[in-house]
């Protein structure tokens, strides 16, 4: 079986959390192959504030909030995540007895984005604004022959969010998209998307099973931390992705519990 696990930075800032995660990776893999792709926009930013390069974000018409990337963070983006937490992300799993390797999106070309010329926000009066697209990427192709040549070696890909541009750029994507486009590339058989709460809540009410249908629907009714892993879940499970589970991260066998069913179960039908 091939698993795809993401997590984000609320997981890799928790040392305690992210030790518990690398054991239980260490589980999975010893049964599946498993590829990780970590976040860490909190991280990111942080850092960023730090180098006195203060964040820009925005949110979509459809509720997407984002990080406004312009090419100096572009670069600090590339910085923190292929570097800094990708190697601790790495490091956690290693002294679990994982055989973990850590690669970005530009290593051989592993993820291909272009780069969006424009971005439609709203504004602070709720209006709706055209910007310039900066460095923000939108995946559209994923080398999978990277990520099997190192399963088929019995090692554990590790994957930061960074993506190749057309003219060789560096690019910031979306973390669980990246991971859903990686799921697709690979023909998971489940993509789990770990989180800081449960699963989905709609009106205030957990979700445990949904469908593909139901998953569109709910895009409407979820706030705008939980869109982002629907749209993943959506569009990994239409390219062909087994099932796709949206679970708490913070549980003692995250990923174990997470392909047991203890989560949002999200299915084509």
């Amino acid at each position: 079986m091939v698993v795809v696990v993401k997590f984000g930075g609320d997981l890799v800032a928790n040392k305690e959390v992210l030790e518990r995660l690398a054991r239980d990776i260490a589980e999975a893999s010893s049964k599946d192959k498993v590829v990780v792709v970590h976040g860490g926009g909190d991280i990111v930013t942080a850092i960023a504030e730090k180098l006195n390069k203060p964040q820009v974000f925005v949110t979509s018409p459809d509720g997407f909030r984002s990080r406004y990337t312009d090419k100096e963070t572009a670069e600090i983006y590339m910085m923190v995540m292929a570097g800094k937490i990708n190697k601790e992300v790495v490091v956690s799993l290693l002294k679990a007895g994982v055989k973990a390797v850590g690669v970005s999106g530009l290593d051989g070309g592993l993820l291909r984005a272009e780069r969006k010329k424009r971005l439609v926000i709203i504004d602070e009066r709720g209006r709706k604004r055209a910007i310039e697209g900066g460095y923000t990427g939108r995946i559209v192709g994923v080398d999978s022959e990277v990520l099997k040549t190192l399963l088929n070696r019995g090692l554990v890909p590790v994957v930061a969010p960074v993506a190749l541009g057309d003219e060789n750029e560096v690019l910031n994507v979306d973390g669980d998209r990246a991971a859903a486009h990686i799921a697709r590339a690979l023909k998971a058989d489940a993509l789990v998307l770990l989180t800081d709460v449960e699963g989905v809540m709609i009106n205030d009410k957990f979700v445990d099973k949904m469908d593909l249908n139901g998953a569109r629907a709910a895009l409407k009714r979820v706030g705008a931390g939980m869109i982002t892993k629907l749209y993943a879940a959506i569009e990994a499970l239409e390219g062909g992705v087994g099932t796709v589970v949206i679970a708490s991260g913070f549980r003692e066998r995250p990923v174990t519990d997470a392909l047991q069913g203890k989560g949002t179960v999200v299915t084509i039908a």
